[in-house]
């Protein structure tokens, strides 16, 4: 697939680096910084074309007119949404996702269409992130909670501590434990290495599980794997950016939120907009303001500044000072890594939250939902089975006659409304959703091609 992403920062480095590694794509970048693109050329294998990315010249230059996909990723609403008219104006590129920040942009339904701004995807890495940390929030205890099939089943990451009732026996004994429970352990993570579970394996402490449920079995299963913690109340946010914002208004109606801003005026254009959080102007580094704040009583702090560095040492600091859960707002995957391994419990990578988005649109066959994980090497998707048995790799088959990729593990199928957890003799049928795990991306061609059918899916 030819792919032309607009803009080389945080977000459109990550695209580029994530959609180049895979054999089957051709990217080009475009960006005004012919620095950023040279380093980016020198790591990655691309083209890149400087220049501004609304431009029509700099879009004919960068073969827009052969591509399959234009992703706009700038800093500017405007420059991408510009950016998708031309491409489809005088291009008829047929996908067109642009990146949009604006939240007034962003709820305005009837600008976008192909009588009006023609951008067929609309994506909100500020959005998304407030999403995750959600839903994080909602089940405390947990790593990664992603979605699928309209929400009505979950794929969930979790770190086993010596406390679960699971620990040191094998999965086999889940059907004892809670057997009227529908779940599925997807796969699990130790010391760094995958590994493809059966009903032997044995969980052992440490181990990071990635385990699929319906909504309402969640935390019964999760209590399995460690402590069930309390819900959480009382949360603080570092940052009134578009991010905080957001997660403050999603979160003041159900818990007592406090947001601490450093600029005086922009505390003040937040409080307007918020009914029941309190927003502290000052320093979230600052220990005096935390300590006065009782960040000890606090169940979750999340550093969500611009800064990551900001959030780095605010987080590390109200851990110390006694707050039970902190997150931090990390774009650095290797200073993620890092600080996941100290103090702070959970590092949020904007670009991996925001990556999935993407790949659902440049994946073959009917892929509806991409959930990256463990930053990139892995990922969840949610494919829908077409055509007829005979016709189709997958239709009429039970899952242990596929053909699936070394790492690549069914763990559930949505049919309708029903959630079915997979085992060896389901057969899938027209329609389904099949969810399926992926621990080596790298074979991802594979499965793509078990999913296409016929010349709609090529």
């Amino acid at each position: 697939m030819k792919i032309l992403i607009l803009g080389a920062g945080q977000v459109g480095s990550s695209a580029a680096d994530h959609l180049s590694r895979e054999e089957a794509n051709e990217v080009t970048v475009v960006d005004v910084r012919a620095d950023v693109l040279r380093e980016l050329q020198d790591r990655l294998d691309i083209r890149t074309v400087v220049g501004h990315a609304a431009h029509p010249e700099v879009l004919a230059r960068a073969g827009a007119r052969d591509v399959d996909i234009v992703i706009a990723l700038t800093d500017s609403d405007e420059t991408n949404m510009v950016a998708c008219q031309i491409a489809y104006t005088l291009f008829h590129t047929p996908t067109k996702i642009a990146r949009i920040r604006s939240a007034e942009y962003m709820n305005a339904k009837k600008l976008f269409g192909h009588d009006a701004l023609p951008v067929d995807v609309r994506i909100s890495p500020e959005q998304l992130v407030c999403e995750y940390i959600e839903q994080l929030i909602l089940y405390p205890g947990t790593l990664q909670v992603l979605g699928f099939a309209g929400g009505k089943v979950r794929l969930v990451g979790v770190r086993v501590d010596e406390e679960g009732l699971l620990v040191d026996q094998q999965i086999s004994a889940l059907r004892e434990h809670i057997p009227n429970t529908e779940a599925r352990i997807a796969a699990i993570y130790r010391d760094g290495k995958a590994l493809i579970p059966d009903g032997d394996t044995i969980i052992r402490a440490g181990d990071e599980v990635f385990f699929i449920a319906a909504r309402k079995d969640i935390r019964v299963f999760l209590s399995e794997l460690r402590k069930l913690e309390d819900p959480v109340r009382r949360v603080v946010i570092a940052g009134g950016g578009n991010i905080g914002l957001r997660l403050a208004m999603a979160l003041e109606q159900t818990n007592q939120v406090k947001i601490i801003e450093r600029d005086p005026q922009r505390a003040r254009v937040i409080s307007e907009q918020l009914n029941k959080a309190i927003v502290l102007v000052g320093d979230a580094a600052d220990e005096e303001l935390l300590l006065e704040e009782n960040i000890d009583s606090v169940d979750v702090f999340c550093g969500l500044t611009n800064a990551e560095e900001a959030n780095i040492l605010s987080s590390m600091l109200a851990k110390r000072l006694g707050a039970h859960k902190v997150m931090a707002l990390i774009n650095r995957p290797s200073y993620a890594e890092l600080v996941e391994s100290g103090s702070i419990d959970i590092a949020i990578s904007p670009q991996q939250v925001t990556i999935g988005s993407l790949l659902a649109y440049v994946r073959r066959g009917d892929v509806v939902k991409v959930h990256s994980l463990r930053r990139g090497a892995a990922e969840a998707i949610e494919a829908i089975a077409h055509g007829e048995a005979g016709q189709s790799k997958v239709v009429g088959k039970t899952i242990e006659e596929l053909d699936l990729p070394t790492g690549a593990s069914i763990a559930a199928i949505v049919r309708d409304d029903q959630v079915i957890m997979a085992h060896h003799d389901i057969v899938i049928e027209a329609d389904d959703h099949v969810i399926i795990f992926l621990t080596d991306r790298r074979k991802i061609e594979v499965l793509e091609k078990l999913f296409q059918v016929g010349v709609s899916f090529v």
